[in-house]
């Protein structure tokens, strides 16, 4: 299930608010890259992206305000292509 969170935050850019095991606190971060052992994010606050292997993550969700609902923000996401 974290898996498909960190797919939700790539595919949309949308922050997830993930449970870190080394220090087991909430931070929200923003997927930039994902592969089978890593993940590149964008941490709340910082411009540099950062790496963490997978197996540092013990859960994942949906950060405050955001309820998955891709639809809503289909506009917005699709706002930048332009159709020429």
């Amino acid at each position: 299930m974290v898996k498909r969170f960190l797919l939700y935050s790539l595919a949309h850019n949308r922050p997830v608010k993930v449970l870190l095991a080394d220090t087991m606190k909430y931070k929200n971060i923003t997927v930039i890259t994902l592969d089978e052992k890593q993940v590149g994010f964008l941490a709340a606050g910082r411009k540099k992206p950062q790496r963490m292997p997978l197996d540092q993550i013990l859960s994942a969700s949906y950060a405050r305000g955001d309820d998955g609902d891709t639809l809503k923000y289909a506009a917005l996401e699709g706002k930048n292509e332009s159709f020429d």
